[in-house]
């Protein structure tokens, strides 16, 4: 590795870089912010052979823009793109950002955005199940979301106008953009022309690359670290979970990206401290993260408690992986494909099956829905007078929400009977609640000022620092 010649003095600024280009994949002069792309420009030559040699991705770099094209071994429900409130993004939403996409690609420096909108809408129309109607104000809103995300990665740039104007009306409103043609065609670039697709499973490492391949392996492993918040082993076929397990795999990641592998007999968890290379901070601020290691907390309380009956035990849920191939396969436009040029998936790889073979599958403790109830109810008795106010009158989707985020941290696993605790989650143990009082002030009108409520509890664990899980 390259890594390993830089000076002592430089790596953390060379590690910086590494961890920005694996976030954002696009780097641009202003996204994510204006020092990013002469970072990851100083050190180009060294990152292209790291990452390369490490994860098997490819990083291109030009003078306005740094795009890594990286490698899908698996898909993924919890990835993909938000909209500037978090909201994920839906189909209507990402068919609009393709279509823009592709619009951009061609005309003229400068488009404003009803001139935009009116191609995509004539676009739209030659797709089964899309159209952009401006006169609805949701379809607006969608095509400003995806304008929206387009703009903040610096493809287009506001020059003049509102795109809220034009959205609330666009009779009145409007919004012109100077578009940036580098940065829209770095933004797809599929490794595989789509019309010649029959499965999404030929965009995957498992169409093509030699699975077998000791380099491989060891190649696929590293990308589960930077991919995954936590590389459980059960979830690992033998070779893989024998690469996990040999220091030298998890080095190489430490030293490029300057994190820290955190390891157990379960598996690894790849943690960033740094809160630079995690799409979710935990614990973080907000009701739902504060409840979500609230809720890690007596999980783990529950699980270790010796007074009370041990928790049945059963094994996660089957991969989904196979469940997601099939529903992307069949919302695919066949009118599309040109059938003579396709590279048909063949049956072996068709049944790649991402467990642990013949294995015996590694069992977790559940805990069932009226346990989970019971506590969520508690934890809204101690401790609602701190919660924001729409979730006080909402312990269900409290409950909904704080589970979303521990299931998407790979911390539990839902299952018809509740939920399964899954080994991670006990680096939360112990978690201890400060519920911090506003420093009192002068009242003048003591009769008629309410009392203010205390701001939200600060939970911490009080095994481990605040940290990320990759």
């Amino acid at each position: 590795m390259r890594a390993r010649s830089i000076p002592s003095v430089d790596l953390d600024v060379y590690q910086r870089a590494a961890r920005i280009v694996l976030t954002h994949h696009l780097v641009t002069p202003t996204f994510p912010d204006r020092s990013a792309l002469p970072a990851v420009r100083r050190w180009a030559t060294e990152l292209r052979e790291d990452l390369l040699a490490t994860f098997g991705y490819r990083l291109e770099v030009t003078e306005n823009t740094a795009r890594l094209f990286t490698v899908a071994d698996r898909l993924d429900a919890g990835s993909g793109t938000t909209t500037a409130t978090d909201r994920p993004f839906d189909r209507r939403r990402y068919a609009y950002l393709a279509l823009s996409i592709a619009a951009l690609g061609r005309g003229a420096g400068q488009i404003t955005l009803s001139e935009l909108a009116e191609h995509v809408a004539a676009e739209a129309t030659r797709v089964d199940g899309v159209d952009l109607d401006t006169g609805r104000a949701t379809d607006r809103d969608a095509f400003v979301d995806a304008i929206t995300w387009l703009n903040s990665r610096g493809a287009i740039t506001l020059a003049d106008g509102d795109t809220g104007a034009w959205a609330t009306d666009p009779g009145v409103g409007e919004a012109l953009f100077d578009i940036d043609r580098e940065v829209v065609a770095a933004l797809f670039r599929p490794p595989r022309a789509l019309q010649h697709l029959e499965s999404v499973r030929d965009l995957l490492t498992a169409a093509g690359a030699p699975q077998s391949d000791t380099a491989e392996v060891r190649r696929r492993v590293r990308r589960a670290l930077v991919q995954r918040p936590v590389v459980y082993a059960e979830d690992l076929d033998d070779d893989e979970a024998l690469q996990l397990a040999l220091p030298r795999t998890t080095a190489d990641v430490e030293l490029l990206t300057g994190l820290v592998c955190e390891r157990r007999a379960e598996g690894v968890a790849l943690v960033d401290t740094s809160g630079r290379l995690s799409d979710v901070r935990f614990p973080g601020t907000g009701t739902v993260a504060q409840v979500a290691l609230l809720l890690a907390g007596e999980i783990c309380d529950r699980v270790l408690d010796s007074d009370a009956p041990a928790p049945d035990r059963l094994a996660r849920p089957v991969d989904l992986h196979e469940t997601l191939v099939a529903a992307v396969d069949a919302a695919l436009p066949r009118a599309g494909v040109f059938t003579a040029l396709t590279v048909a998936t063949s049956e072996a790889e068709a049944g790649v099956d991402d467990g642990a073979g013949e294995r015996e599958p590694a069992t977790h403790p559940v805990l069932d829905h009226s346990w989970l109830a019971a506590t969520i109810g508690r934890l809204v008795d101690i401790y609602g007078r701190t919660f924001a106010a729409q979730w006080q009158a909402d312990p269900a989707g409290l409950a909904a929400a704080a589970v979303d985020m521990l299931e998407r941290l790979d911390l539990v696993a839902r299952v018809p009977a509740g939920i399964l605790a899954l080994p991670a989650v006990a680096r939360y143990r112990g978690v201890t609640v400060s519920v911090r009082e506003r420093d009192p002030e002068i009242d003048l009108f003591p009769e008629a000022s309410p009392r203010s409520a205390p701001p939200a509890p600060v939970p911490t664990p009080t095994d481990t620092n605040p940290t990320e899980i990759r």
